[in-house]
């Protein structure tokens, strides 16, 4: 049965830590796998502008012995004459797996649905599960277990790095807080999915709107931008909302004396951080943007294995 990974719990605990480790014998030995030798070629499509994540994939596939095909929906029939189902039809002839960059999730079900090859969620509105993936890896090569870690996410809470945080956390055991205003808020369906994987795994998911009691001990300090790519013209209202979840020095004094602070950037220093903290020596940021590479080739061989 071909897998896909359209979200952060597509994958069971054990399997999740199956990857992070895959992508850690990765790390050590780059050139180790080459699942896409032939070259065999992986579509990567993007709706949205990247940098980590289309150099990341680039790179992986190449280091896999694959060729990425680049393909940008403005210059293609996805989403104009043609059905992202379609679309898959063609592609799943000609590729070893379907990458997608994009707004709706219901676009990569669509395009999952019925295809033979691997269907990856590279960033959707709703999750950004390859983003996470990175993360855990840092985080568990600084911190060590991810099993037991609090991890607290200041900003916005109904974001999709949110919802993946809440989500991709309690798979590995963590304890996540999400600190928000009420407005902004994770999505009940998403803290629902998440608590009963929780009870499996011995994670916690707590929303709370007071972030030094969010930031109080915490293992992993995490934000992300409050202005995300389609939502600009909300930026005035958003750094009213939520100006007092801000990560700054004080944030980090009150977390563990040894909390690392992550950001999947881009950071907008200055709003939803401060310049000090992602300069400071607990910033582990560029490790973490170094790790989409490994987690992601590591994510494709498995993916590829399971077909």
């Amino acid at each position: 049965m071909t897998r896909h990974f359209l979200r952060d719990d597509d994958i069971t605990p054990a399997e999740q830590s199956e990857i992070l480790d895959l992508a850690a014998e990765l790390k050590k030995d780059r050139w180790a796998d080459k699942s896409l030798a032939g070259p065999k070629t992986v579509a990567v499509i993007f709706d949205k502008s990247s940098t980590r994540t289309r150099v990341s994939f680039a790179v992986g596939i190449a280091d896999l012995g694959g060729s990425p095909l680049i393909i940008s929906t403005a210059n293609s029939q996805l989403g104009g004459k043609e059905t992202p189902a379609d679309t898959a039809r063609v592609l799943e002839r000609q590729v070893a797996a379907i990458v997608w960059r994009t707004y709706a999730q219901a676009g990569l079900e669509e395009i999952s649905k019925g295809t033979t090859v691997p269907v990856v969620n590279a960033l959707s509105d709703d999750f950004h599960p390859c983003q996470l993936l990175a993360d855990l890896l840092t985080i568990r090569e600084h911190k060590g277990e991810l099993k037991g870690l609090t991890l607290s996410f200041f900003g916005d809470g109904a974001s999709n790095m949110a919802h993946s945080y809440v989500l991709a956390g309690v798979t590995a055991g963590m304890h996540v807080r999400v600190a928000s205003p009420e407005d902004y808020a994770p999505r009940e369906d998403i803290v629902a999915d998440a608590d009963r994987i929780a009870a499996q795994t011995g994670g916690s998911v707590t929303l709370l709107t007071d972030p030094l009691e969010a930031a109080a001990g915490a293992d992993v300090i995490v934000t992300d931008t409050w202005v995300s790519m389609g939502k600009e013209e909300e930026k005035l209202a958003r750094l009213r909302d939520l100006g007092q979840y801000k990560v700054t020095q004080e944030t980090m004094s009150v977390a563990d004396s040894e909390a690392i602070f992550i950001h999947c950037l881009p950071a907008d220093r200055g709003y939803e951080v401060d310049a000090e903290v992602i300069d400071g020596p607990q910033s582990v940021i560029w490790d973490e943007a170094e790790n989409r590479l490994h987690a992601q080739k590591a994510l494709l061989v498995w993916l590829l294995r399971q077909g």
